[in-house]
């Protein structure tokens, strides 16, 4: 937990990701990374030098999960535990359904967690999202939709005046699993039909495949997101103008 603590710390410093009398909301699902998350950031503040409140936000998706031991685990940390119920699941798949749903579910997941946590008085929300997945992001940017795109780990939400950070976006998925093991942490079963079947999952076995075939792909490919000053892109104008 310790070399998590670091590496979060060393985002957290890098992008200025929270600030004297912040109060963060943690959208604290029950999966592993969010889970990681909690624990991250209730040990970071500890010795912050900026004095933060932080509170864990539960969107219950509607498919009948339990998420008692998660209230219990924030009673544990002293962390303020917020349910939300919502249809989430019900408009995806019986509503709308979606083809490809994973789009509508992250945007209407979104919405609603940004909403209450500025109902709740929060500056910022924080998410789970680790190395992994800002790798898995690009990749799926530049496949699908042919352009060089990945999340900021932070990033102004002018629609609902509040911050979304991502302190773990130099953590390693597995190091994220090792500690869920070594901590036992009580992680939630993914409630979601299509959960392992997206294309993002199609990203995860390729990503690792192409590390495997290319020694260093996924080391050379996250130093590109921190890289943007030697970014080469065919700007038209500037290239005929030349």
């Amino acid at each position: 937990m310790q070399k998590l603590l670091s590496k979060a710390r060393q985002a957290i410093k890098e992008f200025n990701l929270i600030e004297e009398n912040d109060k963060i909301a943690l959208g604290l699902s029950g999966g592993k990374d969010s889970l990681t998350l909690l624990h991250i950031l209730k040990r970071y503040q500890q010795f912050s030098p900026e004095k933060f409140d932080l509170i864990a936000i539960t969107l219950n998706p509607g498919a009948g999960a339990d998420f008692s031991p998660l209230r219990t685990l924030c009673e544990e940390l002293d962390v303020p535990f917020y349910e939300i119920e919502t249809n989430i699941i019900d408009i995806v798949f019986e509503k709308r359904n979606e083809k490809n749903p994973c789009s509508l579910c992250a945007n209407l997941r979104r919405g609603a967690l940004n909403d209450h946590a500025k109902k709740l008085g929060c500056t910022k929300v924080a998410l789970g999202h680790h190395k992994d997945d800002a790798l898995e992001t690009f990749m799926l940017s530049l496949c699908y939709e042919g352009r060089i795109n990945c999340f900021s780990p932070k990033s102004y939400m002018h629609k609902n005046d509040i911050t979304l950070i991502r302190p773990m976006v130099y953590i390693e998925e597995h190091e994220i699993k090792r500690a869920v093991k070594d901590y036992n942490f009580p992680v939630i079963q993914n409630p979601c039909p299509v959960n392992g079947k997206t294309k993002r999952e199609d990203m995860k076995i390729l990503i690792k495949d192409l590390n495997t075939k290319i020694p260093g792909f996924k080391k050379s490919l996250f130093s590109s997101l921190n890289n943007s000053e030697q970014l080469f892109i065919w700007d038209h104008d500037s290239i005929k103008n030349s």
